[in-house]
């Protein structure tokens, strides 16, 4: 990591929701899922706030080092239909070692949709695959 991670960094990420997005199409396997109203998932808003936080971090990696969502805390506290576009307002809060927590806000056109925290943690990605590949026993 480069020492310009530091608490105070914001990001800011834009995304349209499309019906691929929506809840019907979390997991097409469960009929309860698919007889939901077509509004943003909540599944897919939270990986739509980790992409923020991915884009928000990348600059200040180093090369070989990525990061893995460890905690994710947020409300949905409302709908969107397809076609709106959705904004994920992050910012650092505290870098504690390998450990980056954010501060998280998602707002469609209308409203705040989402807010709450998120906790990432930067890895090296050779030493991560090879523990995974252990895990796998390979």
């Amino acid at each position: 990591m480069k020492d310009t991670l530091v608490p105070g960094l914001t990001h800011t990420h834009r995304f349209t929701v499309t019906e691929e997005k929506t809840v019907p199409h979390l997991y097409p396997e469960v009929p309860e899922f698919v007889a939901m109203p077509k509004v943003f998932a909540t599944g897919f808003m939270v990986g739509f706030i980790e992409w923020a936080c991915l884009e928000a971090l990348a600059p200040h990696l180093d090369d070989g080092e990525g990061s893995l969502g460890i905690h994710i805390d947020v409300d949905h506290r409302a709908a969107t239909p397809p076609g709106m576009e959705v904004t994920a307002d992050v910012e650092v809060t505290e870098v504690d070692g390998r450990r980056i927590s954010f501060k998280v806000t998602a707002r469609d056109e209308v409203e705040v949709i989402a807010q709450g925290h998120h906790v990432r943690f930067v890895v090296h990605w050779d030493r991560f695959n090879a523990g995974l590949a252990k895990k796998m026993g390979g």
